[in-house]
């Protein structure tokens, strides 16, 4: 065999490679049909709320919504306890106790004189008195033959134009209300076995007509009875007897004791209202502290 026939025959024995870069565009595509799988697999079982957020966030994202610019301020939500408890925290601290029994007489006093303008209108001003103290803003029914029959809890006319004129006040005030029921000591009685169920009988009575008749919050009303055991007069003439027959509406202050034992001092005007409990001076202090009582 010639030389040539033997470079012939090895050149045809070298093994030929084929060029295989079509394996990467079907790699790509068998990947692409996985992911659509994938997809087709994950919203067969959707969930309608998060596919429309989803939706509107692609939306949004791709330009396809405008959403305009973004108010962070009213994009703040508190709850509106926190903003209560923040409030009166910062009240607290920014006041003293002086000035919240100051400011505390204010209102009281500011009730007071709705009710009574209301009384008035009525042409019952005279069937009522009122008292501040420390316990908060006291409406006495005060001689107890005009608003019950004697030794009787049934409510007269006159005690139900009274209570249905100031109602409204007290409705408004949105105060705790304590409705207390006296008594004198009237000896046996045939109705009533002693004057504890006279009195609270009667207190009760005026509760349920404020509460049904005058719209007062239930969950803001007590009523309760002190017989003949906490009397105005000791004397024991007809008038000064006719004193201990009461009937007591009680708006009741909401402060804390420390403010709330200022409050007669600032009704008879003795209350200092110093505002500085530190002087803005480094080691200067408060010479003159509130009082703490009055007369």
């Amino acid at each position: 065999m010639s030389a040539r026939g033997r470079r012939r025959k090895s050149h045809d024995d070298e093994p030929e490679f084929h060029d295989e870069r079509w394996m990467a565009s079907y790699m790509d595509m068998v990947t692409v049909l996985m992911c659509m799988f994938i997809v087709l697999f994950a919203m067969s079982t959707v969930d309608q709320g998060k596919f429309e957020k989803l939706a509107n966030s692609l939306a949004t994202g791709f330009g396809a919504v405008e959403v305009g610019s973004i108010d962070t301020a009213e994009g703040v939500v508190v709850p509106a306890e926190m903003i209560d408890d923040v409030a009166e925290g910062f009240i607290d601290k920014t006041l003293t106790d002086a000035q919240q029994a100051v400011a505390e007489v204010a209102s009281l006093k500011a009730t007071e004189e709705s009710i009574n303008a209301n009384l008035s209108a009525a042409g019952m001003a005279e069937r009522v008195e009122f008292f501040i103290d420390e316990r908060g803003l006291t409406m006495g029914l005060v001689g107890t033959d005009s608003f019950f029959a004697p030794d009787s809890t049934a409510l007269s006319a006159v005690a139900v134009a009274v209570l249905d004129a100031a109602a409204p006040a007290i409705v408004h005030s949105a105060l705790q209300i304590s409705v207390e029921g006296h008594a004198d000591k009237h000896g046996q009685s045939a109705t009533f076995a002693t004057d504890w169920e006279l009195s609270s009988g009667r207190a009760t009575q005026v509760l349920r007509r404020l509460v049904e008749q005058g719209g007062v919050d239930p969950a803001l009303i007590g009523a309760v009875g002190y017989g003949s055991a906490r009397p105005v007069s000791q004397g024991s003439s007809l008038s000064e007897m006719a004193q201990n027959r009461r009937v007591d509406i009680v708006l009741l202050s909401t402060l804390p004791d420390s403010v709330r034992d200022l409050i007669p001092a600032a009704v008879d005007g003795t209350l200092s209202q110093d505002t500085s409990e530190t002087s803005t001076d480094a080691g200067e202090t408060e010479d003159n502290a509130p009082a703490t009582s009055g007369h």
